[in-house]
């Protein structure tokens, strides 16, 4: 029998709620998935999958639902083809940077596939000008490949913000494209 003495309603609990290693349940969802998506048989199925249930639900909610921006902030990026011109649309997480919602990085690992994302091509054929869908909003945006210091930098920084790209980038011969999204 436990004979410590029960606080009184004014007093704080004094046992801890949880054991101090013990991660939250939702942090442990985010390792798990984090965990699974960086697995070559997630970057088979998940180009498939994610992206058309993301433009379904986007579509659906009228660009105030992305699917996979529950797990990750996402936008969608509508940019011409490289070839045709018309638009091409896709649903893709990015990294906001800095407090004003203005500028977003984009991270080209195609879920760890060797080619880079078709998107990237796009981006770097018409000197970077697309627009973004932003949490239902659409906003004109100029996007710059990101190279040498200002590269390894964010690079680090997604890599903090995502560790599945490190696994992406082992398995790859090719190095990941970033672009960084201003907004115009």
């Amino acid at each position: 029998m436990d004979h410590s003495p029960s606080p009184s309603p004014s007093d704080p609990d004094p046992r801890p709620h949880s054991h101090p290693r013990t991660p939250a349940p939702a942090a442990r969802g985010v390792r798990l998935v984090q965990k699974v998506s960086a697995t070559r048989a997630f970057g088979r199925i998940a180009p498939h999958v994610v992206p058309a249930l993301d433009r379904a639900v986007h579509r659906l909610t009228r660009g105030k639902v992305l699917l996979s921006a529950r797990m990750l902030p996402g936008l969608v990026l509508t940019v011409p083809g490289a070839r045709t011109g018309r638009p091409r649309t896709t649903p893709l997480a990015c990294m906001p940077e800095g407090e004003v919602e203005g500028s977003w990085i984009l991270v080209g690992s195609n879920f760890g596939r060797p080619g880079h994302p078709a998107w990237t091509a796009n981006l770097l054929a018409h000197g970077g000008e697309a627009v973004v869908n932003w949490r239902g909003r659409d906003i004109p945006v100029r996007a710059s490949l990101l190279e040498g210091e200002d590269r390894e930098r964010v690079w680090e920084a997604a890599l903090a913000f995502w560790p599945p790209y490190a696994a992406y980038q082992r398995r790859l011969e090719r190095q990941i494209r970033l672009f960084r999204l201003e907004r115009r």
